[in-house]
């Protein structure tokens, strides 16, 4: 499994998701640090994780850069964790504000959700946000995530989405 995490790379219409690599590593200090990505997420990241984070980051296992295959720009990232929640597998995500709206998450996440779906057969995929996260919950709607659990995590009211296993 470990292995299958390290080396996953996937290219969609417009992006491609590959390991964190050292040139990526100040996009990914901003998305644990920007007050706006990490409003539903308990808050930017205290610094003494951040220097944590930056030293184990480049090519772990499951944690993807999404990059613009256009111009090589990393505009955020996406995670994959096996056996992360209750032995499922749980799909994360945030996307540096500059780049919402643009529905690079959407591709991002189908793109992951599919290929978890096959190369992780037998798991169920989940993916959990904060209730408020009104436009998180859009985008797990959106790919066909079922609403399946609510609960309250970190002290806030959390929601769990199923994610939907789509045959290509």
């Amino acid at each position: 499994m470990l292995t299958v995490m390290q080396h996953l790379t996937l290219t969609t219409t417009r992006l491609h998701l590959r390991p964190v690599e050292q040139q990526d590593v100040p996009a990914h200090v901003r998305l644990w640090t920007d007050a706006e990505v990490r409003r539903h997420l308990g808050g930017p990241v205290d610094a003494e994780v951040v220097r944590a984070r930056e030293q184990g980051c480049v090519g772990a296992p499951g944690l993807l850069s999404i990059v613009r295959r256009a111009d090589g720009q990393v505009v955020g990232s996406v995670l994959a964790e096996a056996e992360a929640r209750n032995g499922h597998t749980e799909i994360s995500y945030q996307l540096l504000p500059e780049h919402w709206g643009y529905g690079y998450a959407r591709e991002a996440v189908t793109a992951v959700v599919d290929w978890a779906a096959v190369a992780l057969p037998g798991r169920e995929i989940v993916a959990v946000t904060q209730e408020t996260n009104t436009r998180s919950r859009r985008l797990l709607d959106a790919v066909g995530g079922i609403l399946a659990e609510r609960f309250v995590e970190f002290g806030e009211p959390q929601v769990l989405y199923r994610m939907p296993f789509r045959a290509s």
